[in-house]
Order: structure tokens, then sequence, then C-alpha cells
């Protein structure tokens, strides 16, 4: 039985998605027919993606704002009218940027706020301002891109953990609380992904760093954004329509859930 995913009509809004693994996540909803919302917190790569999916003939917009602020979120989502569709993308630590690897006790309550503000409480904001609309439509979908670091842990990342970790358990919560609207919730939890901004990472079969990191996984290849994103299609459509609640291992193996 060939499976073929439709999402014309559906209005899908993903956040982060002017770069990275959020950028392929948009280029496989264009593909399924869906009209894309690319959202970043710089217009410009925004435009961009916006523009590279127009160009395929898709429907997309550019929706800069940023996910940190929740009257700007809901600003954002009420001039839409509504999603059927919030992919979660936006994720790491946003303009701050990474504050790098440090053993927990070696950190302050600083260098934690802005991968809680980014990974925890942009998925919170974006949650709050789409879920009415799909209450009111009795259908919807959302998509929660997090990290094997939170959902397995990792040393000296504990606040990134804590947040991913955080927004997993958001997911469960909404989708006990949503699913007799016909509404789904779940998460993608990724390993190592190569996109076209840590390219330089993988460029070199040879290259120490990358040798070390992909001897973990059984699948020897690092992730890619076509990866994270047709799972992320799958699950909003129909035909993934009874799986809500789980978390998801997209990861090579260098994991297992049960």
């Amino acid at each position: 039985m060939a499976m073929e995913f439709d999402l014309k009509g559906r209005r899908v809004l993903i956040t982060g998605a002017g770069q990275g693994v959020g950028r392929g996540i948009a280029h496989g909803f264009a593909a399924a027919g869906a009209q894309v919302v690319v959202n970043d917190l710089f217009t410009d790569r925004a435009q961009e993606v916006a523009d590279e999916l127009a160009a395929t003939g898709a429907a997309a917009l550019a929706c800069p704002f940023d996910v940190t602020d929740y009257a700007a979120v809901a600003a954002a989502v009420d001039e839409l009218g509504g999603v059927d569709i919030l992919v979660n993308n936006a994720g790491n630590a946003g303009a701050d940027g990474w504050t790098g690897l440090a053993k927990f006790v070696d950190t302050t309550p600083d260098q934690w706020e802005p991968f809680l503000r980014v990974n925890l409480y942009g998925v919170l904001y974006c949650a709050r301002a789409t879920l009415p609309s799909m209450i009111a439509k009795g259908w919807g979908r959302i998509v929660t891109i997090i990290s094997d670091a939170g959902r397995t842990g990792e040393a000296n990342m504990a606040a990134y953990c804590t947040a991913k970790a955080g927004a997993a358990g958001l997911t469960r919560a909404l989708a006990i609380e949503n699913g007799r609207h016909g509404i789904t919730v779940n998460n993608i939890s990724l390993g190592t992904m190569r996109t076209r901004e840590t390219g330089t990472i993988w460029a070199d079969p040879d290259n120490p760093t990358a040798k070390s990191m992909l001897a973990r996984y059984v699948v020897r290849r690092p992730g890619l954004p076509e990866d994270a994103a047709a799972l992320a299609v799958f699950l909003a459509s129909e035909q993934a329509s009874w799986i809500t609640g789980q978390t998801c291992p997209l990861n090579g193996g260098i994991s297992f859930a049960q």
C-alpha cells in the first residue's frame, strides 16, 4: 500500500525555520502541500526560506518573531488567524548563542536562563497561543523537537537537558488534555544532526571530532534535516492520528526507547 501524506489545506507554523533542521522541516511540509509559515528570530533568514519554498510553487510566508516573547507570539498567531499544525523547532540558546559545556556545579542561574527561555518557555508560549484555534476547529497537531540530551541525559549540559525534558513533559500533558478535541501532541528526539550550518564538521571524514561522535551511533552517519522532516510530516498527517503523547527518537541508534 502506497502511503502519501497530503496536508493540502493545512497551515503549519514552524519555529526556528530559518536554518538547519527547521529549514528542512519547512521543505518537507511544503512538499506535502501545506501552507508553511516560516518563523525565525531574524527576518532575513525567515524570508530566505519562505522565498525558497515559494520558488518550488509552495504557499509560504515569513513570520519573524521571538518565541521567548509571549506577547509577540500571541500577536503573530492572532494575525495569522490561527494554525492547524505547530512545529516547535526553535532551540538551543537562541540569540544568546551556546554558552559552552560545563559541569552543573560550575554554572550559574544566568547561564541556565537562555536555555530555559528558548527550549521550554518558547514551547509553552507557542503551544498556548496556537491551541485555542485548534480546539475550536476540532483538529490540530503539535510536534516538538527535543533532543536525546533531554530524553536520556548528557553530562555538562544540565540546563539544556532540563529544558528539553520539560518540553517533553508538556507534550504528554497537552496530549492528555486535548486528545478529545482531535489534537495530537508528540515529540521528536534528535541525535546529532548535519545541517548547512554544521557542514564543516562533517566535510572531512577523518575529522577526529566527527569520528568520535559517530562512533557512538549504530547507523554511522549524522542525522539529516530530511530525516526530521519525514517524521514531522508523518506525525502531522491523518495516518498518525492515533499517535499522541509519544517521544519518537530519531537518533541513528545512539540510544533505544522501550
